[in-house]
């Protein structure tokens, strides 16, 4: 282990020492710009639209084009990493929304129709059906491409939350590679480089990605990419940390010890952290003892004796016992099932 961390560390700092003379020579000699040669595995890629969005973009493009764009929604996009430009995105909700209402009134007039001819039904009300019918799919659709500001941005900031959630659960361990790197006088740039490189840490790699490169690509240099990644990051711990490397560079300090003190408060915030989600499913499993398990056992307990000793209502009572049984015991535990795999997924 020591062997392969010690000959990682040496091919960097060689690779570093020849990017170092690579760049005096061409100040030297001045050498004119020129086409920087990538990685076969580093060679960017083209992105182009599914079918279905492109017949979106030629239906709506006329009408998207010009219009204001909200500014939240290009945000999130971009910290979502969904890569459709904003006026692309709102072609597609329209779209889908105006072919799920088609759709919806369709199905609800040949309903309309079967019921007119089979059940002699009166053809006015059934008339009414494919409006009613086709309002709640529309604005579910709506609601799921561009939500109901402020409470709920839609897909995009749906995934960019979850994007956020994925980064400050890899946050600790990737500060401990960035803090390890550091601790070996190697580069930032070369940091995030090899900090792309790690499949690992998921969501981070990809937005180590985006730093190199705006460096390597776009000549942007890297306290500039950091300052821009820090401003499109879906996660407030990450932005947080990058903006202190800007802050911690610009004013002359050394990012060393910062990297060490981050990578401190991460460990030391996800044990409080944990130490509170396992406070919180212990409080669940109490809840679910007490409301799930004792009090439906009593009350069945308690209205069996009452049907059997009541002579007037004893049909309602069992009545009642089916509803207990059939309905109200299992909503409650799905309910909870759902607020402890919720719990688990924040975490």
């Amino acid at each position: 282990m020591a062997g392969d961390a010690s000959s990682l560390l040496d091919s960097l700092e060689a690779r570093r020492e020849a990017e170092k003379r690579a760049t005096q020579h061409s100040f030297r000699e001045g050498v004119s710009p020129h086409k920087v040669r990538l990685p076969a595995d580093s060679r960017p890629g083209y992105l182009s639209l599914t079918s279905f969005q492109r017949f979106a973009w030629r239906l709506m493009r006329g009408r998207v084009r010009n219009m204001e764009i909200d500014q939240d929604l290009e945000d999130n996009l971009l910290k979502a990493h969904m890569r459709l430009r904003p006026e692309e995105y709102v072609a597609v909700g329209r779209t889908a929304m105006f072919l799920v209402g088609g759709i919806t009134v369709v199905a609800s007039l040949g309903l309309a129709f079967f019921l007119f001819l089979m059940l002699q039904m009166p053809i006015f009300p059934l008339l009414l059906l494919p409006g009613l019918v086709a309002v709640l799919p529309t604005v579910l659709t709506y609601t799921a491409f561009f939500g109901i500001p402020p409470l709920y941005r839609g897909i995009p900031g749906s995934k960019a939350k979850k994007r956020g959630r994925i980064i400050d659960r890899k946050l600790t361990g990737a500060m401990s590679f960035i803090s390890a790197m550091a601790s070996a006088e190697v580069p930032v740039d070369v940091i995030f480089r090899e900090l792309s490189k790690q499949e690992i840490y998921g969501e981070i790699r990809e937005e180590a990605e985006w730093i190199t490169r705006d460096t390597e690509l776009l000549g942007v240099d890297i306290l500039t990419a950091i300052r821009k990644a820090a401003g499109r990051s879906p996660s407030t711990k990450f932005q947080e940390f990058l903006q202190g490397v800007v802050t911690t560079a610009t004013s002359g300090g050394q990012l060393k010890p910062y990297f060490l003190m981050k990578t401190e408060q991460f460990e030391k915030e996800d044990k409080l952290e944990m130490k509170k989600r396992m406070e919180s499913l212990g409080l669940l499993a109490e809840s679910f003892v007490t409301v799930v398990v004792a009090f439906p056992l009593f009350l069945v307990v308690i209205m069996a004796i009452m049907a059997l000793i009541s002579k007037g209502s004893g049909g309602f009572i069992v009545t009642l016992l089916y509803v207990i049984v059939g309905v109200m015991i299992p909503l409650s535990q799905f309910g909870f099932i759902f607020v402890m795999w919720n719990q688990e997924q924040e975490g």
